[in-house]
Formats: C-alpha cells, structure tokens, sequence
C-alpha cells in the first residue's frame, strides 16, 4: 500500500473505530464516518467526549477528516467498518447495526475497494 495514494474509510467511529481512524490518520489519508452529527462535530474539535481518546491522539492524526456524508466513502480503497453488534435477550447478536452499515456502504464505494468487518459477527455472516 502507498501512503500517498490510499485512502482509509472507518464507519462507526465508536470505542473500537476511532482509536483504528486516529491511528490510521497517522499513516494514511483517512475518512472517519459517523452517523452521529453530534460525535462528529466533537471529533473535529479534537475531543472525545468518552476522553479514551486525547487531544494529541488528534493533532497526531493529521491525516484524518470525519464527516457524516457517507459519499466521502467513494473517495476510500479499504473500508473498515466498525460498528456494535449488541446481544439480544435470547443472547444472540443484533445484526442491525451491521446490515444498516453494509447498505450505506454498498452504494457509496467505488469499485475494487475492500471492504472489512471488524464488528464481532458469528463466521459466514457475510454469506447471510
């Protein structure tokens, strides 16, 4: 992979994808997407209103930008897509979330970029 030219999206910018967005910030031009207007706006500013993150984890990752227009994501070669997936009563996963994110991805990628679930899903969701 070539810093100059790949671009990195994560969707879901949560306890687990903001610290992969600020970190890949770092080396790559990095799309952070939130649905969240609110958790976005705070990202901008360089704070994390869970304070997990530290102002300087934001001055360090120059090269991230968050947005909640999810055509930024055609811009991206690798799609991380971190979003929860919580248990139900019945202890099984809500896959909700997941499928809710796929959808906003699918359509707003461009062809040949990968995409990558780092959400915790049972093996052949993907399939389903």
């Amino acid at each position: 992979m070539d810093r100059n030219t790949t671009t990195v999206a994560v969707v879901g910018l949560g306890y687990v994808g903001l610290p992969l967005a600020l970190a890949f910030g770092r080396v790559f031009k990095t799309i952070g997407f939130d649905i969240s207007e609110k958790r976005v706006s705070s990202y901008r500013k360089g704070v994390d209103p869970t304070g997990e993150m530290t102002e300087a984890d934001f001055r360090a990752a120059k090269l991230l930008c968050c947005t909640t227009d999810p055509k930024e994501l055609q811009r991206a070669d690798f799609i991380v897509v971190a979003v929860p997936t919580p248990i139900d009563q019945a202890k099984r996963p809500d896959l909700s979330p997941v499928v809710s994110a796929s959808e906003l991805v699918g359509p707003n990628m461009k062809r040949g970029a990968i995409v990558i679930y780092e959400s915790t899903v049972y093996p052949g969701v993907t399939e389903d």
